[in-house]
């Protein structure tokens, strides 16, 4: 109970309910500590909200319905096939519905206390939550920032009306004819392929020399390709100059090498990247809590700031704005806080991008355990040669396996094809346990399954791959 002005004191404050926050609420709940989690929006965060869940949700409607759209090849025809996009968003919101629910109960049944609104410190061990109706002050012998990021805004395309950020997109109440991306990293190809399956005309503007930047092109050329069969026209290495607005259309003027170009579409969605929320009343300069040129706080192995009892995890620290990353992150500072000796290894992080066909990655590329020093060898096998994957219409992709050429020793694994965000699990459970390609190659995968073709390029790896021809 709030007596006047006076502090209510508490072991542990998390501010933000993202996939960050509440798994540090419910980590540092179990592990004995007196908790208060505070989001000035829905539990769940940007993921389960209006980020990760929601845009898979869509993804997996998409690809149903332009698979039915070419299910002849196997001998399944209509006559007709409708879709009923406002029934679709229902679906998608009922899943979300589902899991931010899940999450509220879970924080339930853990005791945790939770407040919507905003947290403004007064100092390094006291803040004010506040909304419309109170704002009580809490002394805390800890707090974890977990408040994520949000779309960066283009100064020349402000976000309204017919410039969506992925927020906007992911909640159109009707399909529009025509769509302009700009950004082909992984939120915009993912989004942009998700509306070129619904029949909406899309065109990408990226601004390097190629879409999805970060992943060696091996893996992203077979999404090029299908990009390229759903009609999507890209262009890289093209600057977003202006917007012209109407009350129907937008008109995006770009340039391509030094040659200017104009496009006129439904909507533009911009997605060049997240920020960090670490400005805002929040009031970090005014404890002191050390940033980065980028806006980004500063933790050491333990999540810990240079305040000794303000942790920080997920989009507002360094490294991949990834709902998984946070996640982690979040154990870590609450084992922390409860005395245990837990520290973050970045080594292995999967990163998945849900195109099609889908990539994931872990570990290290080819290219980057060269940089590193190491020789290397690699395993390689292609889902034409895999029965299931032949089975279930999915003959595009690879997996290939990157290995220290001495030891045999797992660098890293990328996938491209259906299933690679399953797939990767296993192979970041091998690099994280130091599994060799021969481990792989002895473990038995089912058949038959997609999961063969792992131990398969082990078998390549080690140069005695049975169902493909040994170079």
């Amino acid at each position: 109970m709030v007596v006047g002005d006076a502090s209510v004191e508490i072991d542990l404050l998390v501010i933000g309910a993202g996939p960050g926050g509440y798994v540090a609420a419910i980590r540092a709940a179990q592990l004995g500590q007196n908790v208060l989690i505070v989001d000035k929006s829905e539990v769940g965060g940007v993921c389960l909200n209006r980020g990760c869940i929601p845009s898979k949700a869509l993804i997996s409607a998409a690809h149903q319905y332009n698979s039915m759209n070419h299910a002849a090849d196997v001998g399944i025809t209509a006559k007709e096939l409708k879709l009923d996009f406002s029934k679709t968003q229902k679906w998608k919101a009922s899943i979300v519905q589902k899991l931010t629910g899940g999450v509220a109960a879970l924080l339930k049944s853990h005791k945790i206390q939770t407040f919507k609104g905003e947290v403004m410190f007064i100092n390094e061990q006291e803040a004010r939550v506040f909304n419309e109706n109170e704002s009580p002050r809490y002394k805390f012998k800890n707090c974890i920032i977990a408040t994520g990021s949000r779309p960066i805004e283009l100064k020349a395309f402000p976000f309204g009306g017919r410039i969506l950020s992925s927020t906007e997109a992911l909640e159109l109440e009707e399909i529009p004819q025509s769509l302009i991306v700009i950004g082909g990293g992984y939120i915009g190809i993912e989004l942009g392929q998700m509306y070129a399956k619904f029949g909406v005309k899309v065109t990408i503007l990226e601004g390097t020399a190629t879409i999805l930047p970060g992943f060696e092109t091996e893996m992203t050329k077979l999404v090029a390709q299908n990009l390229k069969k759903l009609d999507v026209e890209v262009f890289t290495e093209a600057l977003a100059k202006s917007v012209e607005k109407t009350d129907a259309h937008v008109t995006v003027t770009f340039a391509v090498k030094d040659e200017e170009k104009k496009i006129t579409a439904d909507y533009v969605l911009v997605t060049v990247g997240r920020r960090a929320n670490t400005d805002g009343e929040l009031g970090l300069d005014l404890i002191g809590i050390k940033l980065s040129d980028r806006g980004l706080i500063e933790i050491d192995e333990h999540c810990k700031t240079n305040l000794p009892h303000i942790y920080a995890i997920g989009d507002v620290v360094a490294g991949p704005a990834l709902a998984h990353k946070a996640s982690y992150e979040a154990k870590v500072a609450a084992e922390v806080i409860a005395g245990q000796s837990s520290q973050i290894d970045y080594k292995v992080i999967p990163a998945v991008v849900f195109s099609d066909p889908e990539i994931a990655s872990v570990g290290l590329s080819e290219t980057e355990a060269k940089e590193k020093g190491y020789t290397v060898k690699t395993g390689k096998f292609p889902y034409t040669g895999n029965g299931r994957a032949l089975s279930i219409q999915a003959k595009e992709g690879f997996v290939k396996l990157v290995a220290d050429q001495e030891t045999g020793l797992i660098l890293g694994v990328q996938i491209v094809g259906v299933e690679a965000s399953n797939l990767i699990a296993e192979m970041g459970l091998a690099i994280e346990m130091g599994a060799t390609l021969e481990d792989i190659a002895l473990t038995i995968h089912a058949h038959p399954t997609l999961g063969e073709m792992v131990g398969e390029a082990a078998e390549a790896g080690l140069g005695h791959a049975i169902h493909q021809i040994n170079k």
